[in-house]
Order: structure tokens, then sequence, then C-alpha cells
């Protein structure tokens, strides 16, 4: 399985899916060819016609449930000239295979897809049906992807288990290896933060009341610190798992400690500003675009709670506005269920020494409208790999130099294999 999936992935790889424009058209026709192939019910099913979403099915022959394995084949940009090897070549070089993709997520996508191949081909049938469902927009957020599916075909691809990404880097950690599982994932709430003044000829400073300065002292303080605290379980059970508290996982690990510290609350992030238009005019209205992210299960009023002790409550007078410009809440699974205690048995049986860790995405996946779709569903995020460390996969996902040593490949092809039998079950 290691062999195909690297050769699945080189060919993933040397299609340009850069998302936009997206054009992942080739690339499914190619997993579908290769589905088919084994034995797989296979559909494309698109709102446009370049942007197809690829569905198959391996049917199961009873009413067990259904595993759903879940991938995006869309990928951020790249700049072949900050990199070493060609983002789109998919060489290998000295056991790592490189390329735009190679992390998020497309050695996903091949490790499944291999894995539901071998499946077929060997005779293997489920009581529950093994789904493949590899999305073409997930990086600008779904639209295309995951959202429209669950929205016009929720049937075909309703599940009662799914795996995507999320977690599953080996994470050495107090002299014992670790891997994470991504149950949950923090909800989106960016805002604009808006002060108002008056214009002016910028010729003469003081005749205006320059909105633009007001912001200083919000960035300042944005700056200073974050809010404080709101631990979820997901998080809570990492800190378990691990069997230390914030404060001492900050000391004994600070690395691991800044990746956690962003799972444990409400975070706020400036990434825009905007004023006056003309460079010679004192600007009335001055902007912050921030980027706010809440844990699961919080909602506008939890994160109001934590803008404001950061910023300071607004005066009456209305020294600064917040105005909500995308507001979508985080979802969570349960921690416990059967596809984790699969997840547990699979690394008990590779790595006997290593413990397992429920943990939060600081951002969000597919997984999240996977969730609200179906509201049953145990969805997580689990691509587990044991060459390559968190600490050194996490800088090169979305930046250059991108790459995935292939004997992780051949690890996660074994995991995806292994969870379809244990959670789908075995015909009689």
């Amino acid at each position: 399985m290691q062999e195909e999936t690297t050769t699945v992935l080189q060919r993933l790889v040397r299609f340009n899916t850069v998302n936009p424009p997206g054009n992942e058209r080739e690339a499914q026709e190619y997993l579908a060819d290769h589905l088919q192939r084994a034995g797989l019910e296979v559909e494309l099913l698109g709102r446009t016609e370049p942007r197809p979403n690829l569905v198959a099915r391996l049917r199961g022959t009873g009413d067990g449930p259904t595993l759903c394995l879940l991938s995006h084949v869309d990928t951020v940009l790249a700049t072949p000239s900050e990199w070493d090897h060609d983002p789109w070549s998919g060489d290998i070089v000295d056991g790592e295979l490189w390329g735009r993709g190679a992390l998020d997520m497309k050695s996903q996508t091949a490790a499944e897809v291999v894995a539901a191949a071998t499946l077929a081909r060997s005779g293997w049938r489920g009581e529950g049906d093994l789904l493949v469902v590899v999305v073409a927009d997930e990086e600008t957020g779904g639209a295309e992807g995951a959202q429209w599916i669950c929205g016009e075909h929720p049937d075909k691809v309703r599940c009662d288990y799914l795996l995507n990404e999320g977690a599953g880097s080996l994470v050495p950690f107090n002299g014992r290896r670790v891997f994470d599982v991504c149950v949950a994932e923090k909800g989106v709430f960016r805002f604009k933060l808006r002060t108002r003044g008056v214009a002016g000829h910028a010729s003469m400073p003081k005749i205006g009341d320059n909105a633009l300065l007001k912001l200083a002292p919000l960035l300042q303080a944005m700056k200073d610190r974050q809010p404080a605290f709101d631990i979820t379980s997901g998080p809570q059970a990492m800190l378990d798992g691990l069997g230390v508290t914030f404060e001492e996982l900050r000391e004994q690990d600070p690395l691991l400690a800044l990746i956690v510290e962003p799972m444990l609350g409400v975070t706020l992030a400036p990434t825009r500003v905007q004023a006056s238009e003309k460079i010679n005019v004192i600007p009335s209205v001055a902007e912050i675009g921030v980027d706010c992210r809440v844990p699961p299960g919080l909602g506008e009023e939890d994160a109001l709670k934590r803008i404001h002790e950061v910023l300071g409550p607004p005066a009456p007078d209305g020294d600064y506005e917040i105005e909500f410009s995308e507001t979508v809440m985080g979802n969570q699974s349960p921690i416990e269920s059967p596809l984790m205690d699969v997840i547990r048995r699979w690394v008990a049986s590779v790595e006997p020494d290593a413990r397992v860790v429920p943990a939060i995405l600081q951002g969000f996946s597919d997984s999240r409208t996977f969730r609200h779709a179906f509201p049953e569903l145990v969805a997580y995020g689990f691509f587990p790999r044991r060459a390559m460390t968190l600490y050194e996969a996490a800088p090169l996902i979305h930046s250059a130099n991108e790459r995935i040593p292939v004997a992780d490949l051949g690890t996660a092809a074994d995991f995806f294999t292994y969870a379809a039998r244990e959670i789908c079950g075995t015909a009689g």
C-alpha cells in the first residue's frame, strides 16, 4: 500500500489545484478511475463543471454503520521560486515526497483512496458501507465542496463515522510518543473594530480628529494580552492525557504549549487595517479586521465578553464599535466512541507505549460542516504520521518546501484499512 499510495500522491501533486481557481476535475477524474477499477461505485457531483466532488461507495452487505473517509483535493498557492524543488513535481528526495498538498492534504486523499481500493480488490465487504468523499473546495471555505454536497445531496454522503484531517502527527512529550485526535473545531467570529473621528487636511494634523490614531491603544491591547481561557472538554482531556496543567506544559515544553494555547479559549488576531483613501486626508473612520476564534459550543455573547475583557467595555459615547462580519459556531464530537476505541487499538498495535489524546483544531475543517448536517455523526481528524513529528510538519503546511516522508504514507494507508474493517465490520 505504501508504494501505491506514493504513486497516487505523486500523480495528485502534479495536478495544479490551487484554489482559487481550483480546476480540480482532472484530479478527481484520475481518482474516480482508480476507485472504479477497484470495484467501487463512483459519482462526480458539483455545482460547476470544472469543480466536481467525488463520492465513492463500497457497498456493504447489511445494515452496519457507514464510515466516511473525507478529504479535499484543492490546495493553497505556491511560489516556485521559494521552493527547493518544484511544488508540482512530486519528487522523492531522501525518502520524502515534495509538493504542494503533500501534507495538506493530498497525502490523506491518496492514503484513503488506496485503502478503499485495496479492500475492494481483496473482495472484502463490510456489513456497513465504506464511503470515500473527496471535495473540490475546502481552502476557501467549502461553498462548492462540503457545504454544497451536504446541502444538495445529503443522502449521498450521510454517514455514522467520519475520518478527516486535523490531527494525527506524532508529538514527542516527556519521553513518550503521543498521537492527537481532533474531536472538535473552534468557531469563527470575525469582526470589524471601528473608530470614528473628524476629517481634516493632513497638512494640519491637529485640525481634525484622527480616527486612525484611536486604533493604536486597541491594537496595543491585543498585542499585550489574549482573553482568559474557556477550556472545553477536548483540550481539558488533552491536558489530562498528557498528565499536566497548562502552566506545567508551558514549563516542560514551550513549543507544544504554543500550539495548545489557542485551543483553550477565545483568540484575537488583528489582520487588516483600513483608514483614509487619500494620503492627504485625516480619516474620520478607521477600521481593523480581527480574526476571532471561539471554542466549540460558545457563541457571540461569549466572544463579546472576552473581546471587552481585552479592549475594555465601550464608553457611553462609543469610543469604538464592533461589527461581526462572519459568525460560525464551532462544534464537536464525543470524545469517547467506537471510533476512538478503534484509533486507540490501532495505535497500541503499532506503538505499544504511545498514548492517544483528544485535541481541538484551532481553525476549522470540513468536519464542522458534516457534524452540522448530520448531528449524530462522530467525526474525528486523524491522519497518523510516525516518521514526521508535529514540530516538523506544522511549519510546512501552507508554506514552502511542503513534503512528507514516504514511510508515513504507508502508515496512514494501513490505518484507514484497519479502521474500515473495524467500523464497517466484515460480512459473515
